[in-house]
């Protein structure tokens, strides 16, 4: 049923229509839901390497200095792809623009009376 005018006498036809298109739409709901969502799989010091960029040996003391996230089982490193992903973000670097708009806010903050 696809009108675009509900009348008096369409009123039941519309509201059964409505009625199905909500059952079909919780049903997908129902569905999507069930589906179990993407898995996140540990990745080798290979393929970490691969994504940072960076030698075995220089993500080898990253992890040794605790600053690059990774686990360890037994005596083999793994890592999360979306973990590297977000810790090259966390050093991105700020431009002059933004230190500026920094120092110009803090100079306006007033400091906290004791």
């Amino acid at each position: 049923m696809m009108c675009t005018k509900i009348t008096f006498d369409k009123l039941p036809e519309a509201v059964a229509y409505l009625i199905q298109s909500v059952s079909e739409l919780k049903t997908l709901i129902e569905e999507k839901e069930l589906t179990p969502t993407e898995k996140r799989l540990p990745i080798g010091i290979d393929e970490a390497s691969r994504i940072i960029q960076k030698a075995k040996p220089t993500i080898y003391a990253l992890v040794r200095k605790g600053v690059l996230p990774s686990y360890k089982r037994g005596k083999k490193l793994f890592f999360f792809e979306d973990e590297l992903i977000e810790w090259i973000a966390k050093g991105k670097r700020k431009t002059v623009d933004e230190v500026r708009a920094e120092m110009v806010t803090g100079m306006y903050l007033k400091p906290k009376k004791r």
